[in-house]
């Protein structure tokens, strides 16, 4: 897929948390099995095939792309594994999984290797950056602030920020809205279908997959724009004289 805009017109880069910022194996597995085992009442062989529902790959030990727990809500989860919740038990349910995700998702988060310096060059070169994911606003700025990292953000958006989380455009309209720029001068960077498919939906300028978390390039690909191996790549791609997308290959 070809970007419809050229990348001088990207003034501001709007980032998927889990997967392209922090490692989401690394740091989700161990929340997605304690929020499984209380979904299942303890029941270890139970909360396992909860989580393989959601999408943890036990022979593979990773989550697929674009499951319910890489790529969904909290919201998602709970319906998920609670189909049969009345809305008060679900609305409660919500907001402990919601609680302990904050809380532990800043805990446990684990950097992509060479975030500060991408994100700190970016900001060098004057883009306004941004964070869209589907866990909560709380959860990412949580995450951002035990990284160090929150000053480097004009803006923080969750799945309970807007009406409608990704893979709708409301989180890219969202930023654009905030920054005072159009959704044409943003590039949105994820490792799944979703961040790509919200792109598309916003009309954004540029699409771009990296290769840090879920999503193989076979997946991204044909959604993305640009694929790069990890937003460590990101400043260079964009301050590049050549302006062509480019597909790049994982690191082996």
């Amino acid at each position: 897929m070809m970007a419809h805009m050229p990348l001088r017109a990207i003034r501001a880069v709007l980032f998927d948390k889990d997967g392209t910022l922090v490692d989401f194996d690394r740091t989700w597995f161990g929340i997605s099995w304690e929020l499984a085992r209380r979904s299942a009442g303890g029941d270890e062989a139970k909360a396992r095939a909860l989580l393989e529902a959601g999408g943890y790959d036990w022979a593979a030990r990773r989550f697929r792309a674009n499951s319910v727990i890489a790529a969904g809500t909290i919201e998602d989860v709970v319906d998920l594994w609670h189909p049969g919740a009345s809305p008060a038990a679900r609305a409660a349910i919500i907001r402990e999984y919601d609680d302990y995700s904050i809380a532990e998702g800043a805990r446990a988060a684990v950097a992509v290797e060479g975030l500060r310096e991408a994100l700190e060059a970016l900001r060098e070169q004057g883009y306004l950056l941004g964070i869209a994911t589907n866990d909560s606003e709380a959860g990412a700025r949580a995450t951002a602030e035990a990284l160090g990292l929150t000053a480097l953000f004009h803006t923080f958006i969750g799945y309970d920020t807007v009406l409608r989380p990704k893979p709708h455009p409301d989180p890219i309209h969202h930023f654009a809205k905030a920054t005072g720029l159009e959704a044409w001068n943003i590039a949105m960077v994820g490792d799944n279908p979703h961040d790509m498919e919200t792109a598309h939906a916003a009309d954004a300028g540029y699409a771009i997959g990296v290769l840090s978390g879920n999503s193989p390039r076979e997946v991204l690909e044909p959604l993305a724009d640009a694929v790069l191996p990890s937003v460590a790549d990101l400043p260079v791609f964009l301050a590049s004289s050549d302006k062509r997308p480019v597909i790049e290959k994982a690191p082996s």
